[in-house]
C-alpha cells in the first residue's frame, strides 16, 4: 500500500514563494501519475496540478497557471509543487493525490496524503 506525506506548507504574505513537497513510501511511485488539489474552509476539494507519470506531460488549473509549477522526482519518490506570486485565495489545504490514471478529477484520485497547511496573509 502506497502512502504519501506531505511537507513544506506554512505562513506566507501575499507576493510571497513556497515549495510543498510529497514523499511517498511503498508501492511503485513511477507507475502513478501525481496531482495536487486543494481545500479551502467551507469549499470543496479542487484540483491545482497534475503531472504525468514521467513527468513530461502536466496541467494546472487557469487559477493558478503561470503561478504554480508541479515537478516529481522518481528516484526520489517525490512530487513538488512551487508557488510564486501566491495570493490570500491560494490559502487552503493541499494534497498531494496519486492514481494509476493521469487525472484531474476528485472523485477519480485513489491515494491521498493528509494534507499541508498554506496561509498566504495579505
Amino acid at each position: 500500500q502506497v502512502q504519501f506525506v506531505e511537507s513544506g506548507g506554512g505562513l506566507v504574505q501575499a507576493g510571497g514563494s513556497l515549495r510543498i513537497s510529497c514523499a511517498a513510501s511503498g508501492g511503485t511511485f513511477s507507475s502513478l501519475a501525481m496531482g495536487w488539489f486543494r481545500q479551502a474552509p467551507g469549499k470543496e476539494r479542487e484540483f491545482v496540478a497534475a503531472i504525468s507519470k514521467s513527468g513530461h506531460i502536466t496541467s494546472y488549473a487557469d487559477s493558478v497557471k503561470g503561478r504554480f509549477t508541479i515537478s516529481r522526482d522518481n528516484p526520489k519518490k517525490t512530487v513538488y509543487l512551487q508557488m510564486v506570486s501566491l495570493k490570500p485565495e491560494d490559502t487552503a489545504v493541499y494534497y498531494c493525490a496519486a492514481d494509476p490514471i493521469y487525472t484531474t478529477v476528485v472523485a477519480q484520485v485513489d491515494y491521498w496524503g493528509q494534507g499541508t497547511q498554506v496561509t498566504v496573509s495579505s
